[in-house]
């Protein structure tokens, strides 16, 4: 096994496409290059050869515009892995990770304003939540620094749902159909 180094944009990209809880880092590219174990690897350019100085343009990341967001939400909902859920708490996980990887930062200022009477939802990390409430089953989203509590009713999984939606500016009837899947 070997070990590289990459940033945090980087880091977050590959986990946002993580798709069941445990899979590695090396799963993830596998899938994403579509790299199966045993396959030779191409050469690598002459570019990576050590001494050789390449100058790279940083690549302009396009945010994805409302279409593209109701688009894969919509995927999200006709896919097999969302389909084989049985619990509410595993389809409420995939949603969140999917909203997440549509946009991190709407996806922060949503959660950011969304708490209850007496507890914290979302935190960057499981002790805040099991300060802030008795019970509160803590889970990490997949592929997100975050994690919610999941002691909580169905409905106010919807309603926690429907509040990211809203302030993600999805469409009402896309958030509605989404709410009423769990």
């Amino acid at each position: 096994m070997k070990t590289i180094e990459v940033d945090e944009e980087l880091y977050r990209y590959i986990a946002s496409h993580t798709q069941a809880i445990g899979e590695s880092a090396s799963d993830i590219l596998r899938r994403m290059l579509k790299f199966t174990a045993g396959q030779t690897a191409p050469a690598a350019p002459a570019a990576n050869i050590p001494g050789t100085v390449v100058q790279e343009k940083p690549a302009a990341v396009a945010a994805p515009t409302s279409r593209d967001k109701v688009r894969a939400v919509r995927e999200l909902l006709l896919s097999d892995e969302y389909a084989e859920q049985t619990k509410a708490v595993n389809r409420f996980m995939l949603i969140l990770s999917t909203l997440y990887s549509l946009n991190a930062k709407e996806f922060a200022a949503a959660t950011d304003s969304l708490t209850g009477r007496t507890r914290t939802y979302f935190a960057g990390d499981q002790q805040t939540l099991l300060q802030n409430g008795i019970h509160t089953k803590p889970k990490h989203v997949p592929g997100t620094p975050y994690w919610v509590i999941t002691n909580t009713n169905t409905g106010r999984k919807r309603s926690m749902i429907e509040h990211i939606m809203q302030l993600m500016q999805f469409p009402a009837e896309l958030t509605d159909k989404v709410c009423g899947t769990l």
